[in-house]
């Protein structure tokens, strides 16, 4: 590189002072000649910017008057923040001194690529890859995400099967990598989301706009998960398919859009009856509020789509995951076809 680019590295915080005093020294160490590390607070009450400002006073805290969620909370911290590249880091996430590095060199190597994520591996189980990112995200063509090293359940352990960086769908917000000048013409996070996919929103937006997302083998994180809201909270059963339908909507041009959210709405029917089955009422009451929600605004005009043919969207699988995974009993990503994917 001619130049060493400013890098920021953003922590949104609400009442995570817990997640604060555990990593904050992980993230301190991270080494990048330009680097700047913010808190980025949501209006906390447990101490959080306190514990910040008295043990770590070189950190820049910027403060929200109010609990915006992950997406509006991150869209005003980021108006504060000048930097080329921004680092959106989840506040329980452990990182090595020298992770940033590779990720900006691969990044860029190409002014087409707009964001990026590490390879992210459990922290309670570091042989295994974690849940939220993997080793980068993919989507089948209903709409169902999904990660080399993680679809849906299973969970594969680390063997180095996925040391080669490339092109995916979408990158994790726990350790998403972004181009400011991307960001911005992206217009950030859709606040609609409050939690759960926007990253996957924001990565098929850039996708959808001409960029690309990558996977970084060279550099790899270890996340926690489940800081905020735990996988039995029914408000994230609702977001995780309210969300779902609302990225469909949005992305997808019109009558695709038509026809695969009709099919959702059957495949989100028998979700809704296997949670009654399991006697998981909350969840199940959660699934129908989310599909209410989602049909009172359906009618809500978006802003202008830019659809690119196929090649656009490589990290696409083009049947459906569902089907490979509980029929084909593919539980693996290696088992897939890559000539099923874009």
């Amino acid at each position: 590189m001619n130049f060493t680019p400013k890098v920021a590295i953003v922590i949104l915080n609400w009442n995570g002072v817990k997640h604060l005093r555990e990593f904050m020294p992980y993230v301190v160490s991270s080494i990048w000649p330009n680097l700047e590390i913010v808190v980025g607070d949501n209006a906390s009450t447990d101490g959080s910017v306190e514990f910040i400002r008295t043990a770590y006073p070189t950190v820049t805290i910027i403060e929200n008057d109010d609990n915006y969620g992950f997406t509006g909370g991150y869209n005003r911290v980021l108006e504060k923040v000048e930097a080329d590249y921004y680092i959106l880091l989840n506040s329980d996430v452990e990182v090595y001194p020298g992770w940033i590095a590779p990720v900006i060199e691969l990044m860029e190597s190409d002014p087409l690529i707009a964001a990026a994520a590490p390879k992210i591996k459990s922290y309670l189980q570091r042989d295994h890859f974690e849940h939220a990112g993997a080793a980068g995200g993919f989507i089948d063509s209903f709409g169902y995400p999904f990660c080399r090293g993680r679809m849906f359940y299973e969970i594969e352990e680390d063997k180095g099967q996925y040391q080669q960086s490339g092109e995916v769908f979408w990158a994790s917000g726990a350790a998403l990598f972004i181009k400011k000048k991307c960001w911005d013409e992206a217009k950030g996070f859709d606040e609609r989301f409050f939690a759960h996919m926007e990253e996957i929103d924001l990565c098929w937006r850039l996708k959808n706009m001409g960029y690309k997302i990558m996977y970084c083998a060279q550099s790899e994180v270890f996340h926690v998960g489940g800081g905020t809201l735990n996988t039995e909270n029914p408000f994230k059963t609702y977001l995780n398919f309210r969300n779902n339908l609302l990225l469909l909507k949005k992305n997808l041009p019109f009558w695709r859009s038509v026809f695969v959210i009709w099919v959702r709405y059957w495949m989100d029917l028998m979700a809704l009856l296997r949670f009654l089955n399991e006697g998981k009422r909350k969840d199940a009451g959660a699934v129908s509020r989310a599909h209410r929600n989602f049909a009172s605004n359906l009618f809500k005009r978006e802003h202008v789509k830019i659809i690119h043919d196929g090649s656009k969207l490589k990290g696409m699988y083009k049947g459906s995951i569902v089907s490979a995974f509980f029929i084909k009993k593919k539980h693996v990503f290696t088992s897939l076809d890559p000539k099923e994917f874009y």
